[in-house]
């Protein structure tokens, strides 16, 4: 089991978050702030199977906008997870 972590733009939020309402993904929502110009910012947390990463990432991806600079923004940490509980 993994453990994502996925800061993405506000700008990318919504479209992000129908994909991965669509693909029917579990995620937790939650606004951050950060980055050199201290902008806001989404973090989504969502526990997986290690055979979903693939294709949530790739769902990330494919919904994140690039800036004029052609760079994207999509910050996404992936770690594992000794135990979970659901109580």
């Amino acid at each position: 089991m993994k453990m994502i972590f996925a800061i993405v733009k506000d700008d990318d939020v919504e479209n992000i978050i129908n994909a991965l309402t669509a693909h029917q993904y579990r995620f937790t929502r939650v606004a951050s702030t950060g980055g050199l110009f201290k902008k806001g910012n989404t973090t989504l947390l969502s526990g997986l199977e290690d055979t979903q990463v693939s294709d949530f990432i790739a769902l990330l991806k494919s919904n994140t906008l690039a800036d004029a600079n052609g760079h994207k923004g999509a910050t996404i940490f992936v770690m594992p997870v000794d135990r979970y509980e659901q109580v």
